[in-house]
């Protein structure tokens, strides 16, 4: 008689709390980055099954946060960041050390890795090729038809889709305004909001006023109608001077905020919205600044 893998209980996320934090010193750059240290990703467990990379700045001044999810069936690696080439940033061996460490720990046969994205710009969706011919793998287009039908959503988007990795499943809210295939993931396990570049500290760049405003309110909404433990977005821009943003292309960013926003801070960006009313501009608040070209 032989037995299956033994199923990995996401039913229950308090039981790995103790384990959990982001209290993180994430690499920030130096001030020379010629003679940088940092390396090319940094990898933080906030536990066993969920990991937060951050690129190097040194390698893309963006330096975007991606996020791996390990669920029963399969893992989901959520961008894959600013850089196409494996020499400078090697995110396909990173994350295949990473496949294979968990299932060291968790035997399974045949087991999937499936890349999406929360959006299409170039910082996101740049080492997609890295997993070009990755045997048991699945990398989804981040072109708006294609991320939609694969995930089941449909023309509404305040009807959300379902996303099973296997015990843990995620919920998949259509997000346009800044950017029309945008994506924001709800992982139950953990919390976690991973709202891509539509919230995060930072400069927040509203392409379609009205549809940014909309996907405001519905993840507030659901936002309040579900436990979220923290807010994530895939960069850091600010300063921990309340108002004053690092300039863009800047490498160092040695003064940071966290990465994570609050239910409380996505308010706060929902009034803002109210006091901008689709004025053009730059529009600076504590915490992040709504950028709006009309």
């Amino acid at each position: 008689m032989t037995s299956g893998p033994i199923p990995v209980d996401f039913s229950d996320p308090a039981a790995q709390a103790a384990r959990r934090s982001l209290d993180v010193r994430w690499i920030h750059g130096s001030e020379s980055a010629k003679h940088n240290t940092d390396p090319e990703l940094q990898v933080h467990h906030y536990d066993e099954h969920t990991v937060i990379l951050r690129q190097n700045k040194a390698v893309n001044y963006e330096a975007p946060f991606l996020f791996l999810l390990f669920g029963d069936e399969r893992a989901v690696l959520i961008d894959t960041g600013a850089t196409a080439s494996p020499e400078y940033f090697p995110l396909r061996r990173v994350v295949d050390g990473l496949v294979t460490d968990w299932l060291a720990r968790h035997p399974r046969a045949g087991y999937q890795l499936l890349v999406l994205h929360s959006h299409g710009h170039g910082d996101h969706v740049a080492g997609d090729a890295q997993f070009a011919g990755r045997p048991n793998t699945v990398v989804v287009d981040a072109a708006l038809d294609t991320v939609r039908e694969f995930l089941g959503l449909g023309d509404d988007p305040g009807t959300p889709a379902l996303l099973d990795l296997g015990g843990r499943v995620l919920t998949c809210l259509a997000s346009p305004g800044h950017h029309a295939a945008a994506i924001t993931y709800y992982d139950p396990f953990t919390g976690f909001l991973l709202t891509g570049d539509t919230v995060y500290p930072g400069r927040l760049y509203v392409a379609d006023w009205d549809a940014y405003v909309a996907t405001v309110d519905r993840l507030i909404a659901f936002a309040d109608a579900h436990p979220v433990s923290h807010v994530l977005g895939c960069h850091i821009e600010m300063t921990n001077e309340p108002g004053v943003d690092y300039p863009i292309r800047y490498t160092y960013q040695p003064d940071e905020p966290p990465l994570q926003m609050t239910v409380g801070q996505l308010h706060d960006i929902r009034r803002a919205l109210g006091e901008v009313a689709g004025r053009p501009g730059r529009h600076v608040y504590d915490d992040f600044l709504i950028v709006y070209r009309a």
